[in-house]
């Protein structure tokens, strides 16, 4: 019976280190950046899309000076609420699949 006990406490000790990666990696950003940062764009340790920062260069090149900062920002918020819904989208899809393939009651962190 101390076995099983045994057994327990370290699946509980896992759990609790499963749960708090998941966190650390939820509030880790990752920034990447294109065109000698002309694009920049942030995600989270999830590889979850959290935001899309354009210079004027990487709409107009030729002529940056062309763009109004107004464009910019329509453009980076467009791409972000798309990029935000499309996220969404593939998560609760991934959902769905694992459902049906993870018996009822058991909670993978990190899964849903």
């Amino acid at each position: 019976m101390m076995n099983l006990a045994n057994m327990m406490k370290q699946a509980q000790q896992v759990q609790k280190r499963l749960q708090d990666a998941q966190k650390d990696l939820a509030e880790t950003e990752i920034k990447a950046e294109a065109a000698n940062g002309a694009v920049t764009v942030i995600c989270d340790g999830h590889g979850k899309f959290k935001s899309i920062k354009l210079t004027k260069q990487a709409i107009n090149a030729e002529n940056p000076e062309s763009v109004d900062d107004e464009s910019v920002e329509m453009l980076e918020d467009l791409i972000t609420t798309a990029m935000k819904q499309a996220t969404a989208d593939a998560q609760k899809k991934m959902q769905d699949k694992m459902k049906g393939i993870v018996p009822a009651g058991i909670n993978i962190p990190g899964l849903f």
